[in-house]
């Protein structure tokens, strides 16, 4: 485990870290809308031929991320803690488009794949947060016009976001964490890879092993409930 104080710690975190706290998958025998074609809803051509489907696929997603069903787990919890606490520098990349890392008191959160409780306008590119159900034929606050507001999410065959930045940060870190990713999500799969050609530790947290577990110089395996919340402790006990 951990035998020296890091200056810059990254997480990168995926849907194992929310999975607790209640929120639904798409990709999965539980989810959403088992029996659509994913490139239905989380492609743009799918949004070019349906915007009325897309946009009600990602109400419904919305609407249970913002329910009393949804909260922040200890998880979350945890990872907020360590950055108001921790001396060193603490960054959080995540996968995830919900906003539980915020809920649970996390700053500055990278949203590789956006989030759902932002919008863009289609013609500038402008961000914008919106909590309520987006219709096709609601008129876009930045550009004025009709149908110009799209999921700010990151759909099938678009690049991720924040790239620039979130390759900084993997650069200058010296201790890495991935909690709850499948490490079957290009680029972010590779980012272990990235960092340990900068001699960074590396650390996996998930329920099990994944495709890329041999790459991690350490592999914790349990509840990210459980396990992150030790991990956080521990790191936090280092003199």
């Amino acid at each position: 485990m951990i035998d020296f104080k890091p200056k810059h710690i990254v997480f990168l975190t995926g849907a194992g870290i929310s999975a607790e706290s209640g929120i639904k998958t798409f990709r999965d025998s539980n989810g959403l809308w088992e029996n659509h074609d994913i490139l239905e809803v989380a492609s743009p051509s799918g949004f070019d031929r349906n915007p009325e489907l897309v946009h009600r696929f990602y109400n419904l997603r919305r609407t249970q991320l913002l329910s009393d069903e949804v909260h922040p787990n200890e998880a979350h919890k945890a990872l907020a803690k360590l950055q108001k606490e921790y001396s060193g520098k603490v960054t959080i990349i995540t996968q995830n488009v919900d906003n539980l890392h915020e809920e649970a008191g996390s700053e500055d959160v990278i949203h590789m794949h956006g989030e759902l409780i932002k919008m863009r306008c289609k013609e500038s590119g402008k961000v914008l947060t919106k909590k309520g159900d987006i219709q096709p034929d609601d008129k876009c606050p930045c550009c004025l016009k009709v149908g110009n507001l799209r999921p700010n999410i990151v759909w099938f065959g678009e690049y991720p976001m924040h790239m620039d930045r979130i390759e900084k940060e993997l650069n200058s870190c010296d201790l890495f964490i991935s909690i709850g990713t499948s490490g079957q999500v290009y680029p972010a799969a590779m980012f272990v890879n990235l960092v340990k050609l900068n001699g960074t530790y590396t650390i996996e947290a998930n329920i099990e092993e994944t495709n890329v577990s041999d790459n991690f110089d350490d592999h914790l395996v349990g509840p990210a409930t459980q396990v992150v919340s030790k991990l956080v402790e521990d790191i936090l006990s280092i003199k």
